[in-house]
């Protein structure tokens, strides 16, 4: 098997990771000048590129990606807390991760295991098991956030199309169908926050944190309410497929935990780390400075390689080995310091309670060692299982 020909090329390839282990050992920190980036690869790195203030999340000169503007995408993605920096960030980053903090776990429990049971049922192996993958999150995120259960398909299709379009991977047809679908979800969230202004649904309460730090705005209000769904879309994808792949490979670990719930949850918490579902992100430099000891310029662009660093053995011992009592793990999947994200717990909890729905139909263990492939991204592991 031919190793990555590069950090982008590593996030879809069969196994990157001696790849990105040569990274952390020889080249922590290196400019790709065919990818025209800077690379940061070791856990240092890795935290300075997203601790340092000189180091922004989109470019200053496009905040919003030039294919979107003048759409519903483009009014979603330019409220989007996490596409933001700047004074305004850190209050409103304040309220969403006190809403996420709200959320019960047990809570989060329950309503997983509803919606994985319902769309279990409809697991057969291959597309269908990636199917499953893709809209529970959103059946999760969107029950919480107060959206009815009839109308979660429709919301999962449109989900679907939306972050397609956020990707420099689609094509025109794929950007225009997600902008439409960005106009409906506005729609539907507009009408959720006017029929439901108050309660316990996730909505209603980033609504009250919004006017407690001053922010009630109501397109604030309703891309950052869309960003829940978006932002766990993918993501809690690649956990859910790289979970079923460990265990497909890994018996007797999958026979324990399919009647051990701390257990399961250790495995997830550990492919977190071991096989992550984003394995890289970026940052744009704002002014000239000096990143994890390279002096770098305004405009420059830093691909910080996540999966890399959580195989970074200065921040854990033994990172080939798959462990999932591993005491002090690190992981730098979800981000680290003002913009990690505030949305771990509840991924891990959706990705837990699929898998546990799918070890519980038997189901999981043949159509995860099917011949896969993965979805293609610049960013993130996804498998796509067939037969």
């Amino acid at each position: 098997m031919n190793p990555p020909l590069n950090p982008i090329d590593a996030v879809t390839h069969p196994d990157p990771y001696p790849f990105y282990a040569a990274l952390v050992a020889e080249r922590p920190v290196y400019r790709d000048e065919t990818l025209g980036l800077w690379v940061a690869a070791s856990a240092d790195a890795v935290v300075s590129a997203l601790g340092n203030d000189a180091c922004r999340v989109r470019p200053p000169h496009e905040p919003v990606p030039k294919a979107l503007l003048g759409s519903p995408a483009a009014e979603i993605f330019r409220h989007l807390v996490r596409m933001n920096d700047g004074a305004g960030h850190c209050p409103f980053k304040q309220a969403i991760s006190a809403v996420l903090a709200s959320v019960d776990a047990d809570r989060v429990t329950r309503e997983a295991a509803r919606g994985a049971g319902r769309l279990a049922d409809a697991v057969t192996g291959g597309e269908s098991l990636t199917t499953f993958a893709f809209d529970l999150s959103t059946h999760v995120v969107g029950s919480l956030l107060g959206i009815p259960v009839d109308r979660l398909p429709d919301v999962a299709a449109s989900m679907g199309d939306f972050v397609r379009c956020l990707s420099p991977l689609s094509g025109p047809e794929q950007i225009e169908q997600g902008k439409l679908a960005a106009g409906r979800l506005i729609e539907l969230f507009r009408s959720l926050r006017a029929t439901a202004p108050d309660g316990d649904a996730l909505l209603a309460a980033l609504a009250r944190e919004a006017r407690r730090v001053g922010r009630d705005d109501a397109d604030v209000i309703i891309a950052n309410g869309i960003g829940f769904l978006s932002q766990a879309y993918e993501a809690t994808a690649g956990l859910i497929g790289n979970t079923l792949l460990l265990l497909a490979s890994h018996d007797e670990t999958r026979a324990r935990a399919a009647g051990d719930s701390d257990l399961l949850a250790g495995v997830v918490a550990e492919v977190v780390r071991w096989d992550p579902p984003v394995q890289n992100t970026r940052r744009f430099l704002a002014r000239d400075a000096a990143v994890a000891g390279q002096a770098m310029k305004e405009g420059e662009a830093i691909l910080v390689v996540l999966a890399a660093a959580n195989r970074d053995p200065a921040a854990n011992p033994a990172p080939e080995r798959f462990d999932p009592y591993r005491a002090e793990r690190r992981s730098f999947t979800f981000g680290c310091g003002v913009h990690a994200c505030p949305g771990e717990a509840l991924a891990t909890g959706i990705a837990a309670a699929g898998v546990a729905a799918l070890l519980a139909r038997g189901l999981a263990p043949g159509a995860a060692s099917q011949p896969r492939r993965y979805r293609p991204s610049a960013n993130t592991r996804i498998p796509v299982f067939t037969g």
